[in-house]
């Protein structure tokens, strides 16, 4: 496989320009998914920044695991007092739940955050495809919007329906993780609106978890605005940030593969001191983390 990108000479200069803007100290945080396994490179590179009193975090990251999210957010909150986040791209799934414990978040013009309703995979035996809570939870309002049966008739005959087709067990384990959803929603909130009741925070999360009909439904910094989020202009930063989403779209991502045989870089981890990048192998392989200083 080729050497990276030198993301030193390419994006040095925006994050030194970010830090200036901002008075504070910057990590770059790249993943194609958000998970626990990434806890350690991320703890190393924030032991070698310090603790500092303002951390900005420039994300790009498509989705991942819930929880590891969160944790990723409890580690940043660990290392300053203030925290914000700098969106010029993607950021979408629990990628979004991430910026809920910021204290602020800068978001660009392509800015692209998404619903947190979780996702089963798999249904019957062999299926391979994936439903949202919201699927389920609009079984009853479906079945009499289109079909005239009554929605209370729809939702006795649902359980049975929905049994026949998922394993009892798994779609209790589903219920338990949209409350789970729901539980880590509110506890990141805290961190952005301490100030408002417990009420309003989980009327923005079961929003995001409800109120839109596809997962993949791209909200803007505008919406996120409206929902009640602290959502921050700062155009040269913005500007800085895109600068930098340009290099990470050429580095970070299977999609970059010649083959599916090839390996590919799946997380970047930035500072102005030190880069650490993961190369991800195909078959079940360990990833092997690299380290470069800046």
């Amino acid at each position: 496989m080729s050497q990276p990108v030198d993301f030193s000479n390419l994006a040095l200069h925006q994050l030194q320009l970010i830090e200036e803007q901002r008075n504070s100290r910057v990590l770059v945080l790249a993943a194609s998914n958000l998970e626990i396994e990434m806890l350690p490179a991320l703890y190393e590179q924030l032991l070698e920044m310090g603790k500092v009193a303002r951390l900005d975090v420039v994300l790009q990251c498509r989705g991942g695991i819930v929880n590891g999210a969160r944790r990723i957010a409890l580690l940043l909150r660990e290392f300053t007092t203030h925290l914000g986040f700098i969106v010029p791209h993607y950021c979408e799934s629990s990628c979004t739940m991430l910026t809920f414990a910021a204290d602020e978040i800068i978001a660009g013009e392509l800015a692209i955050f998404s619903p947190i309703d979780p996702h089963l995979h798999g249904g019957a035996e062999g299926d391979v495809s994936a439903f949202s809570s919201l699927d389920i939870k609009m079984f009853g309002e479906m079945s009499q919007d289109w079909f005239g049966v009554d929605s209370d008739e729809a939702r006795m005959q649902s359980l049975s329906l929905l049994c026949n087709s998922i394993f009892p067990p798994s779609l209790t384990a589903f219920y338990r993780t949209t409350l789970e959803m729901q539980q880590i929603g509110e506890e990141l909130l805290k961190y952005q609106l301490p100030e408002q009741s417990s009420e309003t925070r989980q009327k923005i999360v079961n929003q995001l978890m409800f109120g839109y009909h596809s997962h993949n439904y791209a909200l803007t910094r505008t919406e996120m605005a409206a929902l009640g989020l602290t959502l921050r202009r700062q155009p040269q930063v913005e500007q800085a940030a895109w600068e930098i989403s340009k290099v990470l779209q050429a580095m970070v991502g299977g999609g970059l593969r010649q083959s599916v045989e090839e390996p590919w870089y799946d997380v970047l981890l930035a500072s102005t001191k030190s880069m650490r990048i993961r190369q991800k192998q195909s078959g079940g392989f360990i990833s092997r983390w690299e380290e470069f200083a800046m």
